[in-house]
């Protein structure tokens, strides 16, 4: 994909919206989009986390297993949709498996790539840190409702 439509979609995607164009360009070369059919794994709950997934079109189910083993839906997410960052921040297994439910187009950002990112760019780190920090509450508190 060329570098010009990646900077378009990662403009529109709230993670990245307040980044300056040298940072924008710097995502830009370290993501790698892939194309998935519905019903492909991306990530299982439980399995270290190496990646970070925006998705850029299609349908994505963020699901857990509940108590009784079944997996339980807690989310949808679609275009500029992102997931995966928790696994890598806190260096924590995966806490939720992620599968395709309509085919998409996925950006890919492994660990390393993200680290380094974040190192040099602080409104990034910024944004991250706050997306985490509302995931940790959302999450403790779906556990508490469950």
């Amino acid at each position: 994909m060329e570098s010009v439509t990646i900077l378009a979609v990662l403009k529109q995607i709230p993670l990245f919206q307040e980044l300056n164009e040298i940072d924008h360009q710097d995502v830009a070369n370290r993501v790698v989009m892939n194309y998935h059919q519905a019903g492909k794994v991306l990530c299982r709950e439980g399995e270290p986390g190496t990646t970070l997934y925006i998705v850029k079109s299609g349908m994505v189910k963020i699901s857990r297993k509940d108590q009784s083993g079944a997996d339980r839906e807690v989310a949808t997410l679609g275009g500029n949709d992102f997931f995966g960052e928790m696994a890598l921040i806190s260096d924590e297994p995966r806490n939720a498996t992620a599968t395709v439910i309509e085919d998409a187009a996925v950006f890919e950002l492994s660990k390393s790539d993200f680290f380094k990112l974040i190192e040099k760019t602080p409104g990034l780190a910024n944004r991250i840190s706050t997306e985490f920090i509302a995931r940790v509450k959302a999450n403790s508190q779906k556990s508490i409702d469950v």
